[in-house]
């Protein structure tokens, strides 16, 4: 029995989302699916690229039925399954009385350390969701430098942060992962 192959998501929070860069990715999506029998698509958290990313794979559901969003959580992160989104969406409705849509996914993977990790779990995360695909996609800008944040050692100091992203990226180059950046 063939492995199911897999893609994984992974880049900046913050992106600028442009026609230019939904057909590009839609193209490679696409080439994964139809040419590199892709079925599963690994998705992280708090990036603006991911939820694009997820956007995206959920249109294409529309032609390719048989493909899977899975989620890959960590720490402080939980997922609507598919299964049960129309009842959490009546739910969030109600309480903040305005129509709520949720992201949701046909599987969640929970880090092996999701309740016992630090606040980089997600490091740990993207390195399980990179261990586990074929192909990679990211949207990394080798240029990019996130903001200081305050020093915890140093009340008055910023300290400069490393980017989760070119963290990932060396890590995939490392694993020598099929590598496809969006930038």
């Amino acid at each position: 029995m063939e492995k199911h192959k897999s893609c994984c998501f992974i880049g900046h929070r913050k992106i600028e989302v442009s026609n230019l860069l939904e057909e590009k990715l839609k193209k490679v999506l696409i080439y994964l699916i139809e040419k590199q029998g892709v079925t599963n698509f690994l998705f992280g958290s708090k990036s603006g690229f991911n939820d694009f990313c997820h956007v995206v794979v959920t249109e294409l559901m529309k032609t390719y039925s048989f493909i899977k969003r899975i989620a890959y959580t960590c720490k402080s992160e939980s997922v609507v399954l598919s299964s049960e989104k129309e009842k959490w969406e009546q739910m969030y409705s109600i309480f903040f009385k305005k129509q709520i849509h949720l992201f949701c996914y046909e599987k969640e993977i929970e880090h092996k350390t999701k309740y016992t990790s630090n606040k980089a779990s997600y490091i740990e995360r993207n390195f399980a969701m990179i261990d586990d695909s074929d192909f990679c996609v990211f949207y990394y800008d080798e240029n990019y430098i996130p903001p200081k944040k305050d020093s915890k050692k140093k009340p008055l100091a910023k300290t400069q942060q490393k980017s989760g992203t070119k963290i990932a990226y060396e890590y995939a180059k490392r694993k020598n992962k099929k590598i496809i950046n969006l930038i």
